[in-house]
């Protein structure tokens, strides 16, 4: 019989070799090592996008109580000021402390891209499972639709949209969210194509399981992953498609803290240049780490990228 571990350390402790024995002694993974999956736990590169991201998360959170001003505030008499001890990154055309307008954007811009996508999920999942399920003519006319759709840019797509229902919060979520949904139906159309002749799904068919019994029992599973981490990279485009349109004026109105219209502000003062640069930083320090928490996802959740 092999000798374990166990009794390797107790023969080495026998012979008077301490040592020996605290060398053998199999070494334990950090507490957060061993609560994270180990594409994260692994990479310092996901774990401080994590990190920033979960900042980010508590900031908007605690805005009211992190932003030193609030952020509609004006101050004619320190317009334009450079970054200094009273303002930290200096304020605007009208006075306001662009910190405070920063911190209360992250309210803004954050649930608008996860609302926008998560609706984008909704419609798409539902638009391609059923193309998918039925096919037929049902499945031509969807899949013609989203080849129209996808034949534009999502950004020009979602400003013509947002022109045509008028410039605001809501409409803007709507215009993102129509301008998304038919990469998803695209994906979960193939994804349900591909599942329904794997053998556990013809055996459910065979025993006479209902159409929809088989998608919630076999195939929703097997496109929750993909569309996770197809999620999780797309909330960081939406944030700045959001910003894109309130750069432009289709956002919120412009008193309203949102970081594509901070920027904005900035276009008429190239010489106060932190105007526009913090703002333009901002939405950076979100984005990088969404797509790089996706790549991670992607190796966690995808045994094709899987290493090891």
């Amino acid at each position: 019989m092999l000798p374990t571990p166990c009794s390797i350390r107790a023969s080495a402790l026998a012979r008077g070799g301490v040592a020996e024995a605290l060398a053998l002694r199999p070494r334990r993974r950090p507490l957060l090592a061993r609560a994270l999956p180990r594409p994260l736990a692994g990479s310092p590169l996901a774990l401080l996008s994590l990190g920033i991201v979960v900042l980010w998360g508590a900031a908007a959170v605690a805005a009211p109580l992190l932003a030193p001003y609030p952020p509609l505030d004006q101050d004619i008499v320190r317009r334009l000021a450079p970054p200094n001890t009273a303002h930290w990154l200096g304020t605007d055309p009208l006075g306001r402390d662009i910190l405070s307008r920063i911190v209360y954007g992250a309210r803004l811009s954050i649930p608008v891209g996860i609302a926008a996508v998560g609706l984008a999920v909704i419609l798409g999942m539902i638009m391609g499972s059923t193309a998918g399920t039925l096919g037929g003519a049902v499945d031509e006319v969807i899949m013609r639709i989203t080849d129209l759709m996808l034949a534009f840019p999502t950004v020009i797509f979602a400003m013509v949209i947002t022109a045509a229902l008028g410039a605001g919060i809501r409409n803007a979520v709507v215009a993102i969210m129509l301008a998304w949904w038919p990469s998803y139906a695209r994906l979960v159309r193939g994804l349900v194509l591909s599942l329904r002749e794997r053998e556990y799904v013809e055996a459910a068919r065979a025993l006479g399981a209902s159409r929809t019994r088989i998608f919630l029992r076999h195939v929703l599973p097997g496109i929750t992953s993909p569309l996770v981490i197809m999620s999780t990279l797309d909330i960081g485009h939406a944030i700045l498609t959001f910003a894109s349109l309130s750069f432009l004026g289709l956002g919120p109105p412009p008193e309203i803290p949102e970081w594509g219209s901070m920027i904005a502000s900035g276009r008429s003062y190239l010489d106060q240049w932190w105007i526009s640069t913090f703002p333009g930083l901002a939405i950076l320090s979100i984005v990088v780490p969404l797509n790089v928490m996706g790549d991670s996802l992607r190796d966690l959740l995808d045994p094709r990228f899987r290493k090891g």
